[in-house]
């Protein structure tokens, strides 16, 4: 293992903007179509992509992390987010529906061993996945460390964060009555999935409101910046996944199982000042995990856009190629 603080030489730039090469439509069942692209060298090195969320998508800023001519880079939006359909839908739309999909993924493009590369949510779910699917599993870079846990949940959205952004935690728990400020998730999930879309919209735009708001060391004012039919889909989805904690069999399900991927080789990246997803649950997953290094970055929060982050992430990537 190796625990490493701060940038250690200049910064270095995401790659150009590239364009995909290929496109593809995947049916999954009870009506889901996922939308993947690749893009780079088709016949570089595998790595798949998991965005964060749950409930957010693909950008072309995505495919930036990786030298063009050395990877074959795999992106594709999880159920309901992004290109992929029905829009905002959390039918059949489970962690292990996507776990599935991935494997589905790695099928349909002939992959044998890929790095997998996530996030956020995108770090639980490679976890996840990795946990499920040791053998396909080469490599595991992760950013921001998000373990799925109780009092990680509790943390976002029953009051932790709030202490340090009292004016935006206000913003969103003055839509709810004083008796529901106590389980934030339980009391959106009401309104995300009520009968009244425009309710549903006014709740979404504050929930990820207060998610935007938080996400980078510079604060951001986002107020009425979110168009609505994001802010559903990334509303309805996350919560869905957060009022049913991820799907797991109990808490604390990614360390209880860790021992499954402890000879898959790991690089962990985590903002010191990640107001999102505490800086505890990456020290707690590199000490439990043997093959993995930290890299905690003191400059940074929780954004993928942040310059510290981008430039360790892009380092790691071109030395493993």
């Amino acid at each position: 293992m190796r625990n490493t603080e701060g940038q250690t030489g200049p910064y270095r730039s995401l790659y150009p903007v590239i364009q995909p090469y290929a496109h593809h439509t995947l049916e999954v069942g009870h009506g889901h179509k996922i939308y993947v692209e690749e893009c780079g060298n088709p016949q570089g090195i595998p790595v798949v992509v998991l965005h964060g969320g749950p409930g957010g998508g693909c950008s072309p800023g995505m495919r930036r992390f990786f030298h063009p001519d050395l990877y074959r880079i795999i992106l594709f939006d999880q159920r309901g987010c992004g290109r992929s359909t029905p829009h905002s839908s959390v039918e059949h739309n489970t962690t292990w529906d996507l776990v599935a999909d991935i494997e589905r993924i790695r099928t349909l493009l002939d992959v044998d061993q890929w790095i997998v590369f996530g996030g956020s949510w995108g770090a639980t779910l490679a976890l996840i996945y990795a946990e499920t699917h040791p053998r396909q599993v080469r490599h595991l870079v992760l950013r921001g460390v998000f373990l799925m846990t109780e009092r990680e949940l509790d943390w976002f959205y029953n009051g932790g964060a709030g202490q340090f952004f009292p004016t935006e935690w206000r913003q969103m728990t003055d839509l709810l009555e004083p008796e529901e400020r106590g389980s934030v998730i339980g009391a959106f999930h009401r309104r995300l999935f009520g009968n009244d879309e425009r309710v549903q919209t006014r709740f979404a735009r504050a929930w990820t409101e207060w998610e935007s708001a938080l996400a980078t060391l510079e604060q951001r004012r986002v107020t009425g910046s979110v168009p609505a039919a994001y802010a559903r889909a990334f509303a309805r989805i996350e919560n869905h996944y957060f009022h049913n904690k991820g799907f797991l069999e109990e808490d604390g399900q990614i360390l209880r199982d860790i021992h499954k991927i402890a000879d898959i080789p790991g690089c962990i990246v985590h903002g010191r000042y990640d107001m999102i997803c505490p800086p505890r649950s990456a020290y707690m997953l590199h000490e439990a995990w043997p093959s993995s290094t930290l890299n905690m970055i003191p400059t940074s929060g929780h954004s993928l856009s942040e310059v510290g982050i981008c430039s360790a992430l892009v380092t790691i990537m071109d030395d493993l190629a």
